[in-house]
């Protein structure tokens, strides 16, 4: 009987198995349909683009894939980058991107104009590249039972939850106390022991950390809340994960549908909308917890497709919702702000806002 983690390997496995090859071939039927229709249905033609996508699927396989998943899973490295999803992107999302942009050219020199892979291929090659990144996030988690931490951050809850008051004197307060009782008093010509007792007194560094507060503190568990809706209350990284890996990919999503539309698609427009949306798929190379993700977001994507887009709303008017441009428009602006310009010595002013 194999183990629980030898099961859960070989379901990641044939899921990223699966997930490398069925766009590929899917993309590549649809493709040779088109050449089938553009050479007066023509079987060869056909045939023969389906052996070249059956020998490219079977080589792959055993010259780079096979070989980098055993590597991986023997040498088992934690880096800040995930090398098979960079030979996933470049094994199946670059040829399928690429076959796609050609049946488009294909299409518009011969005059002949039947598919325009809206729907089932590119929503394939997408939900597959969405699945493998939730796979390699997912993967150090257990399937069963209570979640391992994927990040050690994401145990603190996202709210403060109040555990201790202490009301503290304050400085003034203090000192007023301590001069009262540091005054000598004179009996019968002599002074009192508590002008002399003055060394057990606290110094001023003591006194000035003694400021008036409340202490919250971050509990490392969110609070239970008991009774039958208590179930709502709860959380757990590894739904998270599904959560956060498609709207991660939602922007680049609606960018590929954009190339969907008729007078893009039968466009010169494809062309950069597709290559902006394959450079914007390298992010999934980088780890979530990586600072280079950030700016790796702003150069790959938000900012080239502030450009494609504007550009789209002026040429062809509304195919692209305005929220969007202006979501890539905001988080360039932003990132630039908060991450070069408040560094200046201008935007670190005391009198300003």
């Amino acid at each position: 009987m194999p183990s629980g983690k030898t099961v859960k390997l070989i379901l990641y496995e044939v899921l990223q198995f699966a997930a490398l090859i069925i766009p590929v071939l899917v993309v590549m039927e649809r493709f040779a349909i088109i050449i089938h229709n553009v050479k007066g249905q023509d079987l060869t033609a056909y045939w023969l683009v389906v052996a070249i996508s059956i020998a490219y699927v079977t080589s792959m396989t055993l010259v780079v894939w096979v070989p980098l998943k055993y590597l991986v899973l023997k040498q088992r490295i934690n880096t800040q980058w995930r090398p098979t999803a960079l030979v996933y992107i470049i094994l199946c999302t670059f040829p399928c991107f690429a076959l796609i942009i050609t049946s488009s050219k294909v299409q518009v020199d011969s005059g002949h104009r039947s598919d325009q892979f809206t729907e089932l291929p590119v929503s394939l090659v997408l939900f597959s590249l969405i699945c493998v990144d939730i796979i390699e996030r997912i993967r150090p988690c257990r399937l069963t039972g209570q979640s391992d931490s994927l990040d050690p951050d994401l145990n603190i809850p996202p709210y403060p939850i109040l555990t201790h008051l202490e009301q503290v004197t304050t400085v003034s307060g203090q000192l007023h106390s301590d001069e009262t009782q540091s005054l000598p008093e004179t009996r019968n010509g002599r002074v009192s022991g508590r002008w002399q007792d003055n060394t057990g007194s606290p110094s001023p560094s003591t006194l000035s950390s003694r400021a008036p507060s409340t202490t919250y503190l971050y509990s490392s568990r969110p609070q239970s809340y008991p009774g039958r809706l208590g179930f709502l209350w709860r959380r757990d990284e590894r739904s998270q994960v599904f959560v956060d890996s498609f709207l991660f990919w939602l922007d680049t999503v609606e960018m590929v549908r954009v190339a969907g539309e008729p007078p893009v698609f039968y466009s010169a427009w494809v062309f950069p909308i597709y290559i902006f949306a394959f450079l914007s798929t390298l992010r999934i190379a980088v780890t979530p917890n990586n600072p280079l993700l950030s700016s790796a977001g702003v150069a790959l994507q938000d900012l080239p497709f502030f450009i494609i887009r504007f550009a789209l709303l002026i040429v062809f008017g509304y195919v692209t919702p305005v929220l969007y441009p202006l979501k890539n428009a905001l988080v360039s602006l932003t990132f630039v702000y908060f991450t070069l310009l408040s560094k200046l010595r201008i935007f670190r002013g005391q009198s300003m806002f």
